[in-house]
């Protein structure tokens, strides 16, 4: 049985929004990762001495740092930045989620209504 041109239209919308989910996901992932690594440097540092010789990237170098100050100046600033980051990504998640899961119950309601799946019920007819 051929479904409906708008319902095969859903359907693709809904698969698009699937992997626009997983790819917020993962970029949600790869910001708290590196949070957790930026925090995690920022404890280390601070048994670290003032005058401690340390390094920092820049591009593909590492720059001796004036001292442990300006490194744990530029890790503060970029920790805020992540955390910032993070919560926008985390309440584009839930957007998505919202969306998917409206969108997945009015497809479902559209394939019942096309014939094309078996309406749910509690009664159990499974042959």
């Amino acid at each position: 049985m051929a479904l409906p041109a708008k319902l095969q239209n859903d359907i693709k919308q809904f698969q698009r929004l699937q992997q626009e989910v997983a790819a917020v996901q993962q970029q949600r992932l790869q910001i708290d990762l590196k949070l957790r690594e930026v925090t995690h440097t920022l404890e280390e540092l601070k048994g670290v001495a003032e005058d401690a010789a340390i390094y920092r990237p820049i591009g593909g170098l590492l720059v001796k740092a004036k001292g442990r100050k300006e490194v744990e100046d530029l890790l503060g600033e970029e920790k805020e930045t992540l955390e910032v980051r993070l919560k926008a990504v985390e309440r584009q998640e839930n957007h998505l989620k919202e969306r998917y899961t409206t969108m997945q119950q009015e497809l479902s309601q559209q394939l019942q209504a096309a014939g094309a799946v078996a309406p749910t019920s509690s009664g159990g007819d499974d042959a």
